[in-house]
């Protein structure tokens, strides 16, 4: 506002040093021949600047002075006797200055505010002949741009009214009053209400957002459930080998129970603690996964002997269960670069699932194949196979499609993420009431990984 203010101020002093100094041109070429006398300021020249002064056709407007060279005013335009004590600053600059000419705004004794303007008028040898001053008021002028100041002030007010207003009630309406309702509802979500929902009202950034935040919550709610859902699955499954354990112990505790029982108890509670074992280090596993800490101990290894070793392991358990455990695989392949455990691993968890998902008389084929630098482990079954929903998710953590079969949800997760450490891929398809078929495929020893077990040997 206030260079606003100064432009509107500068706008017109600038117009009336103009107007001035034009008269003041017109005054020097009409009283031109002054100048070109050698006898300086005599009664023709006297005559001459009267005469022009009292026959000032802009009078009215502005105030000019005929000033000796003494600084001492002739006769002026207006015919009032000149204030003997009022200082002529621009009088004296222009007998300085090397262009003759001065400006000077200020007040007049009387307090007036005017601008002046002094021309000095020499003769051929550089002598001061007399200086014609012009003084304007500027108090009309002051007035007029305190009138255009307060106009445009008003003007800039209305202007921004009718944007702010209308701009501020936008922006609470469209921004600042969801983003609050965003921001509470993420609060609400933090503390663990996953049915609140934000309301979409535009279809912006903002209304993004807004999906964003709706999508979170339904995943973390997903997440929760899963979660939960694990916890249930994973206290069922460590109770009933401790409940069997337990109850074995004290039945062998009471008395002198006959060789049969002790041997059937004891069988029973070496089973069930492997089972728990086993649990325990999936879990394990998984929080390793979880951190980023599962390392694997690699060498050249022979994939046959290690699925070999889990058919083995799985074949009696399957006889009786009365399934068909069919193995097909080559005479040989060729070794590849991995950990043998984590791989028996991979595949005793994958024929597991074949197993606990397979009903009697029901078959589990194990194929080996290789071709394209590639060695393929195909698994498959005639289970009851994995709805076609569930079957994107079927590789996620505490993911259970199957709630009705006993397991942890991590199973799968954390073979996938072996393979994955190998550099191979864990693929499923499955086809509801027909059965499923997991690939487990692995990049066979190249060059490269020769390099590295030489490196490893040295």
């Amino acid at each position: 506002m206030f260079v606003l203010a100064f432009v509107v101020k500068s706008y017109y002093y600038d117009g009336i040093k103009g107007a001035i100094a034009d008269k003041g041109s017109e005054a020097v070429n009409a009283l031109y021949d002054i100048t070109m006398s050698d006898d300086g300021y005599n009664s023709s020249a006297e005559a001459k600047l009267r005469e022009y002064t009292e026959n000032f056709a802009d009078k009215e407007l502005m105030e000019m002075m005929v000033i000796s060279k003494n600084g001492n005013v002739l006769f002026n335009t207006t015919g009032f006797e000149p204030d003997p004590n009022q200082a002529m600053p621009d009088f004296d600059q222009a007998l300085l200055s090397s262009d003759n000419k001065a400006f000077w705004t200020g007040e007049l004794n009387s307090g007036e505010r005017v601008t002046a303007y002094t021309l000095i008028m020499r003769n051929e040898k550089g002598e001061c002949v007399a200086g014609i001053r012009f003084v304007v008021s500027l108090v009309q002028a002051d007035t007029r741009i305190m009138i255009a100041i307060i106009i445009i002030v008003f003007a800039f007010v209305g202007i921004m009214a009718m944007f702010i207003i209308p701009g501020l009630s936008f922006l609470n309406t469209t921004i600042v009053k969801p983003v609050r309702e965003l921001s509470a509802t993420a609060k609400r979500i933090a503390q663990g209400d996953y049915e609140t929902k934000v309301t979409k009202r535009f279809d912006d950034e903002v209304g993004e957002l807004a999906d964003s935040i709706n999508n979170m919550s339904e995943e973390i709610k997903a997440s929760d459930k899963l979660k939960n859902d694990f916890i249930s699955s994973v206290s069922h499954e460590l109770r009933t080998p401790l409940t069997a354990i337990k109850g074995w112990a004290e039945t062998m505790s009471i008395g002198e129970p006959d060789p049969v029982t002790m041997n059937k108890g004891l069988n029973i509670i070496i089973n069930e603690t492997e089972r728990l074992s086993s649990m325990v280090e999936e879990l394990l596993d998984f929080s390793r996964i979880q951190s980023g800490r599962m390392t694997l101990v690699t060498g050249k290894m022979d994939i046959l002997a290690e699925l070999d070793e889990a058919v083995y392991m799985l074949g009696e358990r399957a006889r009786n269960e009365k399934k068909h455990l069919n193995y097909d695989h080559p005479e040989n392949v060729t070794p590849v670069l991995g950990d043998k455990n984590r791989l028996r691993q991979v595949f005793i968890n994958v024929i597991d699932n074949a197993l606990k998902y397979t009903s009697e008389d029901g078959e589990i084929g194990i194929k080996v194949d290789e071709h394209d630098e590639m060695i393929f482990v195909i698994i498959t079954d005639t289970g009851c196979g994995i709805k076609k929903e569930d079957l994107p998710r079927i590789k996620d953590k505490f993911y259970k499609a199957n709630q009705t079969v006993r397991g942890s949800g991590i199973g799968l997760a954390v073979a996938d993420e072996i393979v994955n450490l190998h550099k191979g891929k864990l693929e499923i398809d499955s086809v509801e009431g027909e059965g499923t078929t997991v690939t487990i495929s692995l990049p066979v020893l190249d060059s490269d990984d020769e390099k590295i077990l030489q490196g490893d040997n040295v």
